[in-house]
C-alpha cells in the first residue's frame, strides 16, 4: 500500500513539471552590439559616397588636355604654292588644296597668308596661351580660317610644311588704328596713300616693328612652320615726293632735328631686328624681294638690296615673275613671253651674288609665275621656269597665283625637269 502511494506521488510530480514547461511563456533575450551597428552604418555611407562620386565622374568628364601644337622641319627641296587666308578657310578651295597635296604632285609645302595686303590677320586665336595683347589691341584678326591650330595640325599630319606669309609695311588697317605708325602726307599731315589708295606703315616705326614681330611669333606659336615676310620695302608708286618717313631726308626736314638714314639702311635694320627677334628663338624666316633685286645693284628707291638680306634670313625669295620685268629687259620686247630665259638669267645672277657675298645659294628660293599677265601662262610656261631654276643649280621654288587657282599639270613633275 505504501509503495503504491510513493509511485502515485512521483507520477504527479512529473505531470506538474511537464505542465510548467509546456504552458508557461519562456523568457526571450536579445543581444545588441553598438560598435558593430556603427561599423555597418559607416560601411553603407561609404558605399553610397563612392557610388555618388563614380556617378559624377561618369556624367561630368574631365576637361581635355591642352591642344599640342606641332611643327615639321623644312623640306629639302621646298616646292610650294600660295593660298590666301580666305581660300584656305573656304571649303571648296580646301577641297582643291587637299587634292593637290595628295602625294601625286610635286608639292610638299604651302604658303598661306597670316596678314595680307588688307592688314587683317586671317584667323582669331582663342587659346589664351597664344593670345597677344598688342595684336588684340589693334583688333586686326578676322575669322577667315576657323580653328587655325587644328587646320595646321591636319596639314602637318599629311607631311605638309606650312609657310605663313606676312605683308609687312603695306597695311591699310593698322594705320587707321595707329595713324602715328603711318607714313605721313606732307600736304595734310595725315597718313599718306599710295596710287592704289593703300596706307603704309613707316618702315622705321619701332612700334610697327614690334607689332609685326608679335604677329610672327603668334603665327609660329599656333603652328606655322616658317614665317615669310613680304612688302618689306618702302612704297614704290603714288605721290612719293609727298610721303614723309621718320628718318628719310626730305626738303621739309633738316639734319639738326633728325639723324637721317638711307632707305636701304632702314630696311636692313629691320632685317636685323627680325633676325634677333625670331631666328634667335629658332623660328625659320624668309623674305620676299622684288625680282629686279637679282640684277640691280641699287635699292631702286624701295630699300631692297639682295646682299643685305642674306645674313638675316634662312631663305631669300626673289619674285622673278617674267611679266614684272620692263619691256626690253635683257633685250626681250615682252619678257613675259620668255619665262625660261628671264628666270634663268635672274636666278643665275642671284646665285653669283650670293657666292660673292660669302653666302650660300641654297638660301635662294624663287617665286615663279602661275598667273596670266603679259601672256596666258600654260603649264609648259610654268615648267619652263622650274627648269630654269634647276639649270642654275637650285631646287626649291614657290608658285604664285593671287586667286589660289592652280591646275594639276602646273604642280606635277615635268618630264623635262632635271637637276644639273
Amino acid at each position: 500500500m505504501r509503495l503504491r502511494t510513493y509511485i502515485l506521488g512521483a507520477f504527479m510530480v512529473l505531470i506538474c513539471a511537464v505542465f510548467f514547461i509546456w504552458f508557461l511563456p519562456a523568457a526571450r533575450v536579445s543581444f545588441s552590439n553598438d560598435n558593430a551597428d556603427a561599423s555597418a552604418a559607416g560601411s553603407i555611407a561609404a558605399t553610397s559616397s563612392a557610388s555618388t562620386a563614380d556617378d559624377y565622374a561618369t556624367t561630368t568628364p574631365a576637361p581635355p588636355p591642352p591642344f599640342v601644337v606641332t611643327h615639321i622641319s623644312t623640306p629639302d627641296p621646298v616646292k610650294a604654292f600660295y593660298f590666301t587666308s580666305w581660300a584656305a578657310g573656304t571649303p571648296s578651295f580646301q577641297k582643291e588644296m587637299w587634292s593637290l597635296l595628295d602625294g601625286s604632285t610635286e608639292l610638299d609645302s604651302i604658303v598661306i597668308d597670316v596678314k595680307d595686303y588688307s592688314g587683317r590677320v586671317g584667323y582669331i586665336v582663342d587659346d589664351p596661351r597664344f593670345k597677344d595683347p598688342l595684336i588684340d589691341s589693334v583688333g586686326s584678326a578676322q575669322d577667315r580660317i576657323p580653328d587655325i591650330e587644328q587646320f595646321l595640325a591636319a596639314l602637318h599630319a599629311k607631311g605638309v610644311y606650312v609657310i605663313g606669309r606676312v605683308a609687312v609695311f603695306q597695311d591699310p588697317y593698322a594705320t587707321t588704328v595707329h595713324p602715328e605708325w603711318a607714313v605721313t602726307d606732307a600736304r595734310t599731315d595725315k597718313p599718306w596713300k599710295d596710287a592704289g589708295g593703300a596706307y603704309w606703315l613707316d618702315p622705321d616705326s619701332s612700334d610697327a616693328w614690334a607689332y609685326i614681330a608679335a604677329i610672327a611669333k603668334q603665327a609660329y606659336a599656333v603652328g606655322f612652320d616658317e614665317i615669310n615676310f613680304d612688302y618689306v620695302r618702302f612704297p614704290s608708286d603714288g605721290a612719293i615726293s609727298d610721303a614723309v618717313f621718320a628718318r628719310i631726308a626730305t626738303t621739309t626736314k633738316t639734319a639738326s632735328t633728325t639723324t637721317f638714314m638711307t632707305k636701304a639702311e632702314v630696311i636692313t635694320s629691320f632685317f636685323s631686328y627680325l633676325h634677333d627677334e625670331l631666328s634667335s628663338s629658332g623660328i625659320p624666316i624668309s623674305v620676299d624681294l622684288f625680282g629686279q633685286t637679282t640684277s640691280e645693284t641699287n635699292d631702286m628707291g624701295i630699300g631692297q638690296i639682295i646682299e643685305n638680306a642674306f645674313p638675316y634670313f634662312d631663305f631669300v625669295d626673289p619674285m622673278v615673275y617674267p611679266s614684272h620685268f620692263a619691256d626690253g629687259f635683257q633685250g626681250y620686247a615682252h619678257p613675259a613671253l620668255h619665262p625660261y630665259e628671264i628666270v634663268k638669267y635672274s636666278m643665275g645672277t642671284a646665285v653669283a651674288r650670293a657666292i660673292a657675298a660669302s653666302s650660300t645659294p641654297s638660301k635662294l628660293r624663287p617665286w615663279l609665275q602661275a598667273f596670266d599677265l603679259g601672256a596666258v601662262y600654260t603649264p609648259a610656261m610654268v615648267d619652263a621656269q622650274k627648269q630654269a631654276t634647276y639649270d642654275v643649280g637650285l631646287d626649291s621654288w614657290l608658285l604664285w597665283n593671287a586667286g589660289a587657282i592652280y591646275s594639276r599639270a602646273e604642280v606635277s613633275a615635268s618630264t623635262s625637269a632635271s637637276m644639273i
